[in-house]
Formats: C-alpha cells, structure tokens, sequence
C-alpha cells in the first residue's frame, strides 16, 4: 500500500495554533462593532429569548430547525480549548439571502440560570446606569448569511469542564420597518459540551479530523475570514468529511495533535505514531494493513520546534484508497512516547466507496 506523508503540512500544523488568529472571540476581546437601529433590536431580541429560555420561562421557538452536527477538541491558548462546529439549519424557513442574527451563549453545566438583566432605568432617574450584564463563558453575536447547504461552521473557546450552549438565530430586520411583514422566523438549540483538559500532562490527544483534503493557502486568512473558516490551521484549510464516507478514487487524510509527550533531545519530543487498519466484515473485523511508524523527534522536526514555545506535535496521515476494497474500516492509532514510555491509542471508523 502506497503512503504519501505531507511533511510540508506536518511542519505547518506544528506552528499553526501558536501562530494564527484561534478564529473566535470573547465579548471583551473586541470592541463591540457599531450597530443600526434594527441590529441592535435584533440583539436584544434573542438575549432575552434565551434569558427565557434558560430560565424556564419560556419555550424555544421552533420556526426554524437547528441541529448540532459536529464538533472537535483542540488545546488553544491559554489554558483553553478551540472548539470548531458546524451545525444545519433548515434554510428553506428563511426568507431572501438568509440572513439572520446568530447568537451564542455557553454557560456551565447544571448551574441555575442567570437572572435576566432589569429594564434600563428612566431617562428622568438622575446617576441611572446600564445594567450590569452576566458573565458567561462564552457570548457572541454575529450578522451573517445561511449559505444554500445550510450549513454554519463556527467557533467557541472554553476552559475544561461541562457546559451547555444555547444557539439562537433571528431573520435580520430589514432596516425600514414593513407594514404588515408576518414576525419573523426564530429557532433555537441546546447543545452539551463535555471539554477535556488539555493542560495537565498526560499523553493524550486532539480530536481527530478525518478530511477529504487539506487545502495549502498562500497566507493565513484575516480574522473575519478566520471565523467563518475555524478549520483552517495558520495556512491550512482541512476540509472534513463529515460522514466519514470516502471515494477509492480519493484519499483519506487526518490531521490531529499529540499533548503531554516528554522532552527528550534538543527539548524535542521523541514520540512514534502507528497506523493500523482493521476492515469490518460479516463475519467480524479482519487486520486489512498498516503504514511505515510516523517518527516525530530531534531528526524530523524542523530545528525551530519548541513545545515550550506554544508549538504542538502533529499527527498527519494521507492515505490513497485506491486499494481498499469497498466497506467499513477502523483505524487503530498507537501513540508512544519513548521519552516516558507511555502509550496511547485512539480509533476512528470510515467508509470507503467504489
């Protein structure tokens, strides 16, 4: 079986989370963009749909399916978690271009809601001023269009824990009010999130992302283009294939980071991936091949490589499939770390097409 290993896209994926925008922010880490009469009702809108609806007092709309699709766990900055994630949603509801207002707010997990914030107080109330507004873990609201798939990719940052997120969406107002517009359409989604804990140190991984190609771009992409692309890593685009499904005609490709490997020479991790292919047949799972040991040490990486730097240890594998026969496959995934001798494996399942 023949194997085709990028190490052009290794040596950049090794630098990318240390060196690019992470694709999403925080409510503070911005100034707060300027807004129309319109937008800012539309803001005010959902914040208190979800109030009320994380504070049971009233129910999510319905006029527009959302669903969670996917999302995946990457060691970010700072202690936190970069989480990509694509959600559906039912883009025949929406009216013209699709537009809508997109919020998301992420609070922990079994912890009373918050209070909705008072009414403002009267212009006559002398020393009136804004009420104070929660703290959450996460709160972002955008404008933005439903492409024709209907699928969102976006991304969130957290710390390790459990929380959950509420996903509402609103059709955009137009900016002059319309005489006898019907209301306009809204949905809503909760979703659980179950964040691990990248920073300790034992050996452990990213999730694993299995794409169909990963595009090479000429340069990192500008900060809003990040966030409408979170699964481009620094000048790599991974362009998932989110039912595993592959053609024989193409190839599989995985992109992942190894966390917690020890130093060992130059303060480079000495550490050996293995990949080994199971094929699942009628009667159970018969070993189908295995790749040549991915080495990743002082004599593979590029001599500017320092975890204590921020870089991250890749996993990359492309793998033509030309020569694998119709069917469901799981792919074994043996990580050692040679420095500590720990081991690690972790499994993906995929399908390949004829």
């Amino acid at each position: 079986m023949r194997i085709r290993r990028v190490l052009a896209i290794a040596v950049a994926l090794a630098f990318a989370i240390s060196a690019v925008p992470v694709g999403a922010q925080k409510k503070d880490d911005k100034k707060p963009p300027k807004r129309s009469k319109a937008e800012q009702a539309d803001v005010e809108m959902l914040v208190k749909l979800v109030d009320g609806v994380a504070g049971g007092t009233q129910p999510a709309p319905t006029d527009v399916a959302i669903t969670w699709d996917y999302n995946h766990y990457v060691k970010g900055q700072e202690g936190v978690t970069y989480i990509p994630f694509t959600l559906s949603v039912d883009r025949s509801k929406l009216a013209g271009k699709g537009e809508i207002a997109y919020y998301v707010r992420v609070v922990p997990k079994g912890v009373p809601a918050a209070p909705a914030a008072p009414a403002a107080a009267s212009k006559d109330t002398k020393d009136a001023k804004a009420p104070a507004r929660p703290d959450y873990p996460w709160d972002n609201i955008n404008f933005i269009e439903v492409p024709a798939s209907g699928k969102v990719t976006r991304a969130i940052q957290l710390k390790s824990g459990e929380y959950e997120a509420f996903v509402a969406i609103k059709e955009k107002s137009p900016e002059k009010e319309q005489k006898n517009a019907p209301p306009a359409k809204m949905g809503l989604l909760r979703h659980d999130l179950k964040v691990p804990d990248f920073t300790a140190n034992d050996l452990s991984t990213s999730s694993i992302m299995m794409a169909s190609n990963i595009e090479v771009l000429n340069a990192p992409l500008s900060q809003d283009k990040q966030e409408e692309n979170p699964y481009t890593f620094g000048p790599m685009k991974v362009n998932l294939s989110p039912d595993a499904k592959f053609s024989k005609s193409g190839e599989l490709n995985l992109v992942f980071w190894i966390y917690g490997a020890g130093a060992a020479e130059k303060g480079k991790p000495n550490v050996q991936v293995e990949y080994a292919f199971h094929q699942k047949l009628p009667e159970g799972e018969k070993y189908f091949n295995r790749t040549q040991p991915q080495v990743l040490n002082a004599e593979s990486l590029p001599p500017e490589f320092d975890v204590a730097a921020g870089h991250q240890l890749p996993g990359t594998l492309t793998v033509p499939l030309a020569s694998f026969p119709a069917g469901d496959y799981r792919l074994e995934i043996k990580i050692t770390d040679k420095t500590s001798n720990k081991t690690l494996t972790q499994n993906v399942t995929f399908s390949v097409q004829a």
